[in-house]
């Protein structure tokens, strides 16, 4: 119990000093805000700051720092570290960066800021990385809710036909207007998100005497003994850091009316969603744990999953809140969903500059995304999980590079570690899992592990000499754009 709070308290104060730090380095001000500047009445429509932080918190959410958590659990008390100091330094600084730098380039996606920085070539792959990304999170969030539905609801309703419900309302969130389903319902659902949180933290707690909570250790309990390098920090992903909010910020990145209060959504959601991830994985690590068999039954439960999910749910908080703690965990991943395909939506819109004012681009886009994500949700499910576990911290990796270059070239070339040594820590982890995983090049930990090591250290090393020694800094980036209102149609 008492790692567990001191965890939380530790998130906390995150929040205040290294997320005032990250906020003083990039310095906000009053310029105009994409919102401000042109409002279409579909994307870019300004929201309170209240309701964009919900918003936001439900866009990124999803099942990842609950799947992922209880995933990560597997390897016991452990994860702590990476969920709380990955959340502070690495998670925290890429979301806000991610939404801030979107928000200094007109509310564009992370493939057309990435390209402002590193380059057109790096903008290609971002682009094609963010649809495939955002689309396999779609999936993921759509076949795993429908699972949980699936247990509450008669038999003859199976998980394939709430999948088909799920995308139904999906295609209709991708299609309208962001204030009308999305800007409506999610404050709510973000009440719900947080009221379940606290209450299975609170039954963890009580039943401390019964189910007590693991104090730290090293030690790696993986029953399986699974290196907690680098697996342990993809399988967690969201609970920590994950590329598919760089995806999710620029649609709030449109809605915002003020720079200023960009720490309190980026930055506070992420860590919001730190503790979320903190919660269920104590959670999981104390409801499993047993003194002869260790966390083997959570193992054999498979981490992360919808049974593990309502089993932990009804007997920690009893049949009232075990059914609304999964009301709020069937809302979360669903309300991260059908961002996503919205987000894949823009980011084709910002590729092939369509008009999405336009009624009939938008049907035409969100018909296609819907249907190629429906045929991949016919795939194994742990199999898509795995690929979008990969495919998200590396996507992590490279927007924090780019918003390195930013800050290197836009404030100062020592501020820019802020983004650079976690981008250095993923690119470690992402090279090192890919050699080494099964879905991966199946290489021995004997050759992944240096060559991880080296990817890392190389890409640190040209980093630095970009940006700390003069004279080798290479083209400069694109400079900050300067938003201004566009002329109506009418006009």
């Amino acid at each position: 119990m008492i790692t567990f709070l001191i965890s939380l308290v530790v998130l906390v104060v995150g929040y205040v000093i290294y997320g005032t730090i990250v906020d003083r380095i990039f310095k906000p001000d009053d310029r105009v805000t994409p919102a401000m500047a042109h409002p279409d009445g579909v994307d870019y429509v300004p929201i309170k700051g209240w309701r964009a932080f919900l918003i936001q918190l439900l866009n990124i959410a999803g099942l990842g720092p609950i799947f992922g958590a209880l995933s990560g659990a597997i390897w016991g008390p452990c994860v702590y570290l990476w969920i709380v100091f990955g959340t502070i330094f690495a998670g925290g600084v890429h979301d806000y960066l991610a939404g801030m730098l979107s928000l200094r380039h007109d509310g564009a996606s992370i493939s057309e800021v990435t390209g402002a920085y590193l380059g057109n070539g790096m903008k290609q792959v971002m682009r094609a990385f963010s649809v495939i990304l955002l689309v396999m999170v779609g999936v993921v969030f759509m076949v795993g809710p429908a699972g949980l539905i699936a247990l509450l609801t008669p038999e003859s309703l199976n998980i394939k036909f709430w999948t088909l419900v799920i995308l139904a309302y999906y295609f209709l969130a991708t299609l309208l207007p962001l204030d009308k389903i999305i800007g409506k319902l999610y404050p709510i659902f973000g009440i719900c998100l947080i009221l379940m949180a606290v209450g299975v933290g609170a039954a963890t707690l009580y039943h401390n005497d019964t189910r007590p909570m693991m104090e730290m250790t090293l030690e790696n309990l993986h029953p399986a003994n699974k290196p907690i390098w680098p697996l342990m920090f993809i399988t967690v992903a969201c609970g920590a850091i994950s590329g598919f909010h760089a995806t999710q910020s620029p649609m709030i990145a449109r809605a915002l009316t003020s720079e200023k209060s960009g720490r309190r959504i980026f930055y506070g959601a992420m860590v919001a969603e730190g503790i979320i991830a903190l919660i269920w994985a104590s959670a999981g690590i104390a409801f499993y744990y047993t003194t002869d068999g260790g966390l083997i039954k959570l193992l054999e439960a498979g981490g992360g999953n919808s049974t593990v999910v309502y089993d932990m749910s009804m007997k920690l908080l009893g049949p009232v809140g075990g059914l609304l703690a999964m009301i709020g965990v069937i809302a979360c991943p669903i309300t991260s969903g059908d961002t996503a395909f919205r987000s894949a939506r823009l980011t084709l819109s910002d590729w092939f500059k369509l008009d999405q004012s336009n009624v009939k681009v938008r049907l035409a886009l969100s018909a296609a995304l819907l249907g190629v994500g429906y045929c991949i949700s016919l795939i194994d499910y742990s199999v898509v999980w795995r690929y979008f576990s990969w495919s998200n911290q590396t996507l992590a990796m490279i927007a924090l590079w780019a918003a390195a270059v930013y800050i290197a070239r836009h404030v100062k070339a020592v501020y820019s570690l802020i983004a650079a040594i976690p981008a250095i820590f993923m690119s470690a982890v992402c090279s090192t899992y890919i050699l080494i995983a099964d879905e991966g090049f199946k290489i021995g930990s004997n050759i992944a592990y240096p060559v991880g090591l080296a990817f890392a250290v190389i890409c640190g090393l040209l980093f630095i000499i970009k940006a700390f020694i003069p004279g080798l800094k290479g083209p400069v980036a694109a400079p900050v754009i300067e938003i201004k209102k566009r002329e109506s149609k009418e006009s």
